[in-house]
């Protein structure tokens, strides 16, 4: 089982692209057919709603919907594991805790300059590469 906490610009770059074969679209269609288990907390799903919703990506609510039913239901809720240390991007903290709250688990992100320097911490291109997605 692959455990891993999925960035929410993963999940946006995914339903944005028009390139079907790209890093993102392939996490996404990944956690579609369980081979990747998510892992989440309510501060991750909330901002998975709120961006997901913004006017500029075009998401229709049914679809934001699903891929939150689809979390729900394929993942895993967890604690935040607490991290001491001050981040880059304090925003994203929650999504690195949740990631160290499982010790075999990613956090997969576009933006990896928002998080301390992990093994933990991957690029979606890198995760599809180690997997053979």
């Amino acid at each position: 089982m692959i455990y891993a906490v999925i960035d929410t610009n993963v999940i946006v770059s995914a339903f944005i692209t028009r390139h079907h074969d790209a890093s993102t679209v392939k996490v996404l269609r990944h956690v579609i057919s369980y081979d990747i288990t998510p892992m989440y907390d309510e501060d991750i799903l909330d901002e998975y709603r709120r961006v997901l919703s913004r006017k500029k990506f075009k998401i229709k609510a049914d679809v934001i919907d699903s891929l939150i039913e689809m979390f729900l239901d394929q993942g895993i809720q967890m604690g935040r594991t607490p991290f001491a240390e001050s981040m880059p991007d304090e925003s994203d903290r929650v999504f690195y805790e949740i990631s160290l709250s499982k010790d075999d688990s990613f956090l997969v992100t576009g933006n990896l300059k928002h998080y301390p320097v992990s093994t933990k911490v991957i690029s979606p291109s890198d995760f599809v590469n180690m997997f053979g997605f």
